[in-house]
């Protein structure tokens, strides 16, 4: 069986979520065609003109492909596939941020765009001015800020360009949180956030404790060294701390999974919408294999 084919055990539970055919019109393309050929397109990272004819037309399996992205259809299929492991248990409240900076391809950024917009690309809805594409030291770059949960699957993530920095985008990231359950709001907060030496700003803190979500972040050696020329209780990385500090690495986990996809790993789409939707059936997908290898 092709990699590209989704399981039925998989298409059991996402299959539902995707939006109905008309009842008028044109036969409608089959649903799991189009996700099929989608998964192919961003594994691969191959054009959408290059999608195998097996498939069907490319422009039509693009089209379903864009309009879901437009209407937040992928962004709601990973929230129910997230929502299904919550409501079974199998979600790890301790959730670990970091960012990953990904190469936009010369065919990703040829749509004019407003430089130094200051617009980020969390789920769904307008397109900002500078489609998540910024320059830094390795050219154009879209940097993916990504919180997962305490097994390294993806919770929210928000993309910008690549000269921004991490700091000031944790509360944000996590902001992105959504999970809903069997009955009540959806949870947006998770029990603690483990954080690395790219976080550690009192802004970052403060609101941490507003939210009541407990902090694993160490300081940097000059935050350290400018503590102790003031009075006050020094931040606590104990033994508990450290031996917490090392399951932040599952986000790095979390990232190696998601660049696994080539159209992941380097970005080709002129919009943020679009990345952001290959990158909500990739994490949806890694949530799905890694439920369904635990009860094989």
């Amino acid at each position: 069986m092709s990699r590209d084919v989704i399981s039925d055990e998989v298409w059991a539970v996402i299959g539902p979520l995707f939006p109905a055919p008309k009842a008028t019109g044109r036969p409608p393309v089959d649903a799991r065609t189009v996700v099929e050929a989608t998964v192919w397109r961003f594994r691969t990272g191959a054009p959408w003109r290059d999608v195998p004819e097996r498939f069907g037309n490319w422009n039509t399996l693009y089209k379903n492909f864009n309009r879901w992205s437009h209407a937040g259809v992928w962004a709601a299929v990973l929230e129910q596939v997230q929502s299904h492991a919550h409501q079974a248990g199998d979600l790890d409240w301790v959730a670990s941020i970091d960012s990953t900076i990904v190469r936009v391809h010369q065919h990703g950024a040829t749509l004019p765009r407003a430089t130094g917009a200051g617009s980020n690309y969390k789920k769904y809805g307008p397109e900002p001015p500078d489609h998540a594409i910024g320059r830094s030291r390795g050219g154009l770059t879209t940097k993916n800020h990504l919180v997962c949960d305490g097994k390294g699957r993806a919770l929210a993530f928000v993309l910008t360009g690549g000269q921004v920095a991490d700091t000031s985008l944790l509360s944000e990231t996590l902001s992105q949180i959504r999970v809903p359950g069997a009955a009540g709001r959806p949870r947006t907060r998770p029990d603690r956030v483990i954080a690395d030496k790219g976080y550690p700003s009192k802004a970052n803190r403060a609101w941490l404790r507003a939210h009541g979500i407990a902090a694993t972040i160490p300081e940097r050696a000059d935050q350290i060294a400018h503590r102790r020329k003031r009075r006050g209780r020094p931040i606590d990385f104990g033994d508990e701390q450290r031996r917490r500090y090392r399951g932040r690495n599952v986000v790095e986990r979390c990232f190696n999974e998601l660049k696994k996809w080539r159209g992941i790993a380097m970005r080709s789409d002129k919009t943020a919408r679009s990345y952001h939707s290959a990158l909500c059936l990739a994490a949806t997908l890694a949530w799905l294999n890694a439920r369904f290898s635990n009860t094989a």
